[in-house]
């Protein structure tokens, strides 16, 4: 049987590889899904298209079939400006997503302001903003405090200009001065999600306790259904037949994918179910001795039990503790647990978080939320993570000095006084936080600073672990997040030394060159 030619004969299609610019996510999306139900190619199913055909397509085969992943086709870019830091990490909070927020590292934040929610009584309005302008003001003070400290005991090498020697060091300060930055700040997320992740973000923070998140989720709805900002095209709008430009951005960016989008009751009602069930559950108490710890390998049921019942623990018990009591229940306990999770789950309700269960290595972190953020950008994990609070203390500042500023630097810091100022701004926001409690509940969290300790569950595999202790320990990253990244590794080495031997890690207690970065 002779072999037959690469070279496509006459009659035969050649390969064909493009790609596609300019079509609306919908219309692409129809496109690329009649691969399955037609042999034309994109550029014919395109060049037959119109809106209308897209979402008489997307009607019937999305919503009426149930063929969900067709909503993978379509991709979005957006802009989320001017939220606050702690709405931006409930909005990023998804397994499949992409995108950047501004950096803590890079710029300054004391032009950025701070978000303010509706706040019925005048008295605690006006807390509420003592608190931040006290932050804010300790902030910018530190930054400046902190550049000229720098300046003093770091030497500017001949070939380094001057600008770019003012600005690593100015960036160096921001590392330690961030950490008085309210949750309120204002930051700007920039995102390019598929239509089926932006359904499922906009339904869960449809539901989320945070107005500020319901009001983003509403938003980005709303933003759908509005024809896109075009800049390019409208700078070329000047050489475009009159009319032409319109007929271009005609109709929503994706109108139709995400209509449906609303707020599930499924989490909320399955989390106040598991919050009786931690009640009468878990006993004693337990604090979290070190700030990284891997958990024993689970039992699959043991671990999502754990899991779910950690996450809604008032009491914060590490997870170690909470999965050993889980384990010393009888297998039908644990089962009526799991059923209770499920009970409220409706037809097209996901699965809870927790039961994406399985992987070998959970490791339970204790960060401060800046170094949080860092981390909690790592996708190949599941996260399972518990709200800011002073009751998990703060990292010693005498450490986060000599970190950050080395410790020459820490000495003439603390000598002229920063470091007394950094940590009266700080006794100063949690007293603030728990004045605020009563009349501002969930939303009082946003006078808490970056400073605050976040406790949460990594699970990943052996590449993932690896991946994040490389790349986080590396010496141009903030000290926050290397030392969390080494201790990590620490803790794989001591569970298997094998394993871990192989990671090319640095260790954040070896002195580093604050001019690089």
């Amino acid at each position: 049987m002779s072999e037959r030619s690469a070279r496509p004969s006459a009659d035969e299609p050649g390969r064909a590889i493009y790609t596609i610019w300019g079509v609306p996510p919908e219309t692409q999306a129809y496109a690329m899904a009649k691969y399955s139900r037609s042999n034309q190619s994109m550029r014919e199913s395109i060049a037959e298209l119109s809106a209308q055909k897209a979402a008489d397509f997307l009607e019937t085969f999305y919503f009426q079939y149930g063929h969900r992943s067709i909503a993978d086709l379509a991709h979005l870019a957006f802009a989320i400006e001017n939220i606050s830091l702690w709405a931006a990490v409930r909005v990023v909070d998804e397994p499949l997503w992409d995108g950047q927020e501004r950096s803590t590292r890079y710029q300054p934040f004391s032009r950025t302001g701070y978000f303010t929610p509706e706040i019925a009584s005048p008295e605690a309005a006006r807390r509420y903003r003592e608190a931040n302008d006290r932050l804010f003001a300790a902030y910018e003070g530190l930054s400046r405090g902190l550049t000229d400290v720098l300046t003093r005991v770091v030497a500017r090498p001949e070939e380094m200009e001057e600008p770019a020697y003012r600005r690593t060091l100015r960036a160096r300060a921001f590392d330690v001065a961030r950490y008085l930055l309210p949750l309120a700040t204002r930051t700007s997320v920039g995102q390019v999600v598929s239509a089926r992740v932006l359904e499922r973000q906009i339904s869960r923070l449809a539901a989320d306790q945070l107005p500020e998140c319901r009001a983003i989720a509403a938003e980005l709805k709303d933003a759908c259904a509005r024809p896109p900002d075009a800049p390019t095209l409208h700078s070329l709008a000047a050489r475009l037949p009159v009319g032409a430009l319109d007929d271009l951005l005609v109709g929503g960016a994706a109108p139709t994918l995400v209509k449906y989008a609303a707020p599930s009751p499924y989490p909320a009602a399955a989390r106040a179910a598991l919050v009786r069930v931690a009640a009468e559950l878990l006993g004693g108490s337990a604090s979290m001795r070190c700030d990284v710890a891997l958990a024993e390998p689970l039992p699959l049921d043991v671990e999502i039990v754990a899991t779910l019942l950690y996450e809604v623990d008032a009491e914060r018990r590490p997870f170690s503790a909470i999965a050993r009591q889980i384990a010393a229940l009888s297998p039908e306990r644990r089962a009526a647990i799991v059923a209770t999770a499920l009970a409220d789950r409706g037809r097209h309700d996901e699965h809870l978080r927790a039961f994406r269960s399985g992987y070998p290595l959970t490791f339970e972190i204790r960060a401060d939320v800046g170094a949080f953020r860092d981390l909690h950008r790592h996708r190949r994990c599941v996260q399972i993570i518990r709200e800011p609070s002073p009751a998990e203390g703060f990292d010693d500042a005498g450490e986060i000095f000599r970190a950050g500023l080395t410790d020459a630097g820490a000495e003439l810091a603390t000598r002229e006084g920063h470091r007394a100022r950094y940590e009266q701004a700080l006794e100063a926001a949690v007293g603030a936080y728990q004045d605020l409690r009563e009349d501002l509940g969930d939303e009082a969290i946003y006078c808490l600073p970056l400073a605050a300790r976040v406790r949460a569950l990594f699970k990943m595999d052996l590449a993932e672990a690896l991946y994040i202790t490389e790349l986080r320990t590396g010496p141009t990253g903030h000290f926050a997040y290397r030392r969390i990244a080494w201790m990590m590794n620490r803790a794989l080495a001591e569970h298997y030394p094998g394993l871990a031997a192989g990671a090319r890690v640095y260790d954040p207690s070896t002195p580093i060159d604050l001019l690089r970065r």
